[in-house]
């Protein structure tokens, strides 16, 4: 089976084709001729996810998968959500991204946050959501190398590494992209 995945996050294919089965495949925006940037207009990371692999079924003709992911952290209630990606801007660079959360969280005890990401897929004329959430908190400075996005100052519950100190292998099991996408190949398992 192929499914085409929404996303030009070569980290976020490499992710999640590593936890597919090898009987299904990922094809990506590039390979099917779709190189504009997909609105993500919708105030909410679910929004934000149907919006993306709307675009793909209806301009493309493909049955496919997307997601979108946000940081929420308790006590900024919720930032920065849906704009995880472009927080500091819209150059929607990490480092920029790190520096302006941990700038807003110095003066905080609360450091409490959650990573959720939805996956909205298209298949057979029928959508699907499958949500997965990792809780954790965010450290006071940026620790490891590998992952990206805020990975290196997201500490997950019940481990003393940030998700950069983390193998891919132990963060496909735990985190919140892992946790959606092994919802969304038990449903392909089914169908």
């Amino acid at each position: 089976m192929q499914l085409v995945f929404a996303s030009n996050n070569k980290n976020k294919i490499f992710e999640i084709q590593s936890m597919l089965p090898k009987s299904i495949q990922i094809i990506s925006l590039d390979e099917i001729n779709c190189f504009e940037e997909i609105p993500e207009t919708s105030d909410t990371i679910e929004g934000n996810a149907i919006l993306k692999a709307n675009y793909v079924t209806q301009k493309y003709g493909f049955d496919c998968f997307a997601d979108d992911t946000g940081l929420e952290v308790e006590t900024l209630h919720g930032e920065p959500g849906v704009f995880s990606a472009r927080y500091a801007g819209e150059q929607k660079n990490a480092d920029d991204n790190m520096n302006k959360l941990l700038a807003n969280l110095e003066d905080k005890t609360n450091r409490n946050a959650q990573f959720k990401t939805v996956i909205a897929l298209n298949l057979n004329g029928e959508q699907y959501l499958f949500t997965g959430i990792a809780k954790g908190k965010i450290t006071l400075e940026k620790t490891g190398n590998q992952g990206f996005g805020y990975d290196p100052i997201f500490k997950p519950e019940n481990f003393k590494e940030t998700f950069a100190q983390l193998s891919l292998a132990i963060k496909n099991k735990i985190s919140h992209r892992g946790k959606a996408t092994l919802q969304l190949i038990d449903f392909l398992r089914i169908h």
